[in-house]
């Protein structure tokens, strides 16, 4: 199985616990995240262990994964295993680095099909290019994330390491 990964980041004037919460927070991610709506089923917090299920669309095309926590690092990493029918499909990550002027978030997808999913999802999901389809979703997301977060109109407490 060849893992083909990709990787976009941004520069966020928001505290890396700012970002987090919004990454954790499942309910808001309709507001962000590109191709993938909001958990049918989420649990309430986002904790390594956590599974949730997902629906993906591309045009009327649409189809539901099943996602488990596998990193959950407040303010410093996000990450989640994304599987269909059982079999891998995907590693989701979020990174969150702290600058001077707030954070830099690196989003990363490696993708985990075995060489028959490669060749049988496209036909499922309408997308023939699965890297490049990500490397659009994901700069989308980012610049949606930057504005949410920066926008004000996300404002969280503090939290125990201060941010």
């Amino acid at each position: 199985m060849r893992e083909e990964t990709v990787v976009v980041s941004t520069e966020i004037a928001a505290t890396p616990s700012t970002v987090y919460q919004l990454l954790t927070d499942f309910s808001r991610w309709a507001q962000f995240i590109a191709e993938t709506r909001p958990p049918a089923v989420a649990p309430e917090a986002a904790h390594r262990g956590a599974t949730f299920r997902a629906w993906n669309r591309n045009g009327p095309l649409i189809w539901r994964t099943t996602s488990r926590v596998v990193v959950a690092d407040p303010g410093r990493c996000f990450a989640f295993k994304v599987t269909l029918f059982g079999r891998p499909m995907a590693v989701w990550r979020y990174d969150i680095t702290a600058t001077p002027h707030g954070c830099r978030v690196t989003e990363s997808t490696r993708d985990q099909r075995a060489r028959v999913l490669r060749t049988l999802t496209p036909l499922t999901t309408g997308v023939w290019d699965r890297q490049a389809r990500n490397r659009r979703n994901m700069e989308t997301t980012l610049v949606r994330l930057r504005a949410l977060a920066e926008g004000g109109a996300f404002r969280t407490g503090a939290c125990a390491d201060g941010s």
